[in-house]
C-alpha cells in the first residue's frame, strides 16, 4: 500500500501542478494563452488518462499489475521532463497528453493492488488512505508553487515531476509484489500461494456460476465482457456516470479554483492557499469517510459526501469571512476528491477479483470524459463573464446528480450473504 500511495502522490502532483501554474501560464506573454485555450490544454492530460485507463485497465488483468505499474511510472516521469522543456504551448499540450497516458494507467492498477492486499473488512479505509496521496501531491504542488513560481517560473514545477524516475521506480522494482489474484487466474498457483502466505491473504476463488468465472477459458478478455453481463450491466453504467461526475468536479475545481479566487479579489499567494486547503480537506476527511463507509455502508456514505460537496460549493458563492471560506473549501475537498476515491473503492469491491481492475479501469476511463470536460467547462464559464459565482452553482448541481447516481446502484452479486453493515452496527450497540 505504501508504494501505491507514493505512486498516487506523484500522480496527484503531476495533475494538480497544472492548476497551480495556471495563473503563471495565463500571464506568460510568449504563449499568449486565453482562458479557453488554457482550459483545453488542461484537458489534454486527461484525454491521455482516459486512453491510459481504458487500455491499461484492461491489459493489467492480462500482463500483470506489477509490470504495468513500473512501466507507467517511468512513462509519466519522462513525459513531465518533456513538459518542462516544451518550446511552445502546442508541444506543451502534446507532452501533457503523453504524460496522461501513464498517469491514467497507474490509477486503476494501484487501486486494484491496494484493495487486494488490504484486510477484507477495511478495504475502503485502506484505499482511502492510499488514494489520499493524490491530495498530498496536490498540497505539494500548491506549496512548491507558492515558493518557487514567483522566482523560478512554471518550468521548474515540471522538472520536479522527474523525481519518480530516480526514487520510486527503483523501490517499486525491488519491493512491489505481483497481484495474487492475477497469478492464481493464470495458473501460477505456487507463486500465488507463496505471496498469500507471506502477506496473510485469502486466495479468492470465484463461484463457477458467476459471470467472470463462466467466462473463464473463453479468452483473456473475458473480464471485459463480464462487465456487460446481466448481473453487472446496470451498475457498470451507474459507476461510469458517477465517476464521470466525480472526476469532472475534481479536475474542474482543482484546475480553476486558484483563478476563480483571484477573480474574487485575492492575490496569487492567497488564491493558491485555497488549492492547498482543498487538498488538505481531502487528506484529513477521506480516511474518516472510508472508515465510515466500511462500517455504515459504501452507498450511504458516498451519497452523503456528494451532497456535502454540493452544499459547500454552493455556499462558496456568498461573501463570507476567509476562515469560513477555508472551512467550506476543506469540506468541498472531501466531497469532491474524497468522494471520487470512495466511488473508486465501491466500484473495485463491487466486481469479482478476476474482473476488478478491468471494471475499475473502464469506470475511470469513461469517467475521464468528465475530467476532460472539467477544465474546459471551467474555462468557458471563466470566459463567459457571468461572474465567478456561476462556477460554484454549476459544480454544486453536478454534485447533487452524482449523489443520485450512487443511490441507484443495486446490491452487488458478489456481496457476502452476511448481515449488512447497518445490521452489524446495530448488533454492536
Amino acid at each position: 500500500m505504501a508504494l501505491c500511495g507514493l505512486t498516487i502522490i506523484f500522480d496527484g502532483y503531476d495533475l494538480i501542478v497544472y492548476g497551480a501554474v495556471l495563473p503563471a501560464l495565463l500571464s506568460y506573454e510568449p504563449w499568449g494563452l486565453t482562458p479557453v485555450q488554457a482550459g483545453a490544454i488542461g484537458s489534454y492530460a486527461l484525454i491521455g488518462m482516459l486512453i491510459g485507463a481504458l487500455v491499461v485497465g484492461t491489459i493489467t488483468d492480462i500482463v500483470g499489475r506489477r509490470k504495468i505499474m513500473l512501466f507507467c511510472i517511468t512513462w509519466f516521469s519522462l513525459a513531465m521532463g518533456l513538459c518542462a522543456m516544451a518550446p511552445s504551448a502546442e508541444l506543451f499540450g502534446f507532452f501533457r497528453f503523453i504524460a496522461g497516458l501513464g498517469l491514467g494507467g497507474v490509477v486503476p492498477t494501484a487501486i486494484a493492488l491496494t484493495i487486494e492486499y488490504a484486510p477484507p473488512d477495511w478495504r475502503t479505509l485502506a484505499n482511502s488512505i492510499m488514494f489520499s496521496g493524490y491530495s498530498v501531491g496536490g498540497i505539494l504542488a500548491a506549496l512548491l508553487a507558492i515558493v518557487l513560481l514567483p522566482d523560478f517560473g512554471f518550468r521548474t514545477m515540471f522538472w520536479i515531476g522527474l523525481l519518480p524516475l530516480v526514487t520510486l521506480v527503483p523501490l517499486a522494482w525491488k519491493f512491489l509484489p505481483e497481484s495474487v489474484g492475477f497469478l492464481a487466474a493464470n495458473g501460477r498457483w505456487e507463486e500465488a500461494e507463496a505471496l498469500a502466505r507471506r502477506y496473510g491473504l485469502p486466495l479468492e476463488r470465484e463461484d463457477a456460476s458467476s459471470p467472470a468465472a463462466s467466462a473463464e477459458g473463453q479468452g483473456r478478455l473475458a473480464a471485459l465482457s463480464s462487465l456487460f453481463s446481466r448481473s453487472y450491466v446496470v451498475p457498470t453504467l451507474l459507476f461510469w456516470f458517477a465517476t464521470f461526475i466525480g472526476l469532472l468536479l475534481v479536475y474542474g475545481f482543482n484546475t480553476w479554483l486558484p483563478q476563480i479566487m483571484r477573480e474574487a479579489g485575492y492575490p496569487l499567494g492567497s488564491a493558491l492557499s485555497f488549492l492547498l486547503v482543498l487538498n488538505l480537506g481531502a487528506i484529513l476527511g477521506t480516511p474518516v469517510a472510508g472508515a465510515l463507509a466500511d462500517r455504515f455502508g459504501r452507498k450511504r456514505v458516498t451519497t452523503i459526501c456528494f451532497l456535502a460537496a454540493a452544499m459547500c460549493i454552493g455556499l462558496l458563492s456568498f461573501p463570507l469571512p476567509v476562515l469560513g471560506l477555508y472551512a467550506l473549501v476543506a469540506v468541498a475537498g472531501l466531497g469532491t476528491i474524497g468522494t471520487t476515491i470512495l466511488v473508486n473503492a465501491y466500484c473495485a469491491q463491487y466486481y469479482p477479483a478476476g474482473s476488478r481492475a478491468t471494471g475499475l479501469g473502464w469506470a475511470l476511463g469513461i469517467g475521464r470524459l468528465g475530467a476532460i470536460l472539467g477544465p474546459i467547462f471551467g474555462g468557458f464559464i471563466a470566459a463567459s463573464q457571468l461572474g465567478f459565482e456561476w462556477n460554484f452553482y454549476a459544480f454544486a448541481v453536478l454534485a447533487v446528480l452524482g449523489g443520485l447516481l450512487i443511490l441507484l446502484v443495486p446490491r452487488s452479486p458478489t456481496e457476502r450473504p452476511s448481515a449488512p453493515a447497518e445490521e452489524r452496527v446495530a448488533q454492536t450497540i
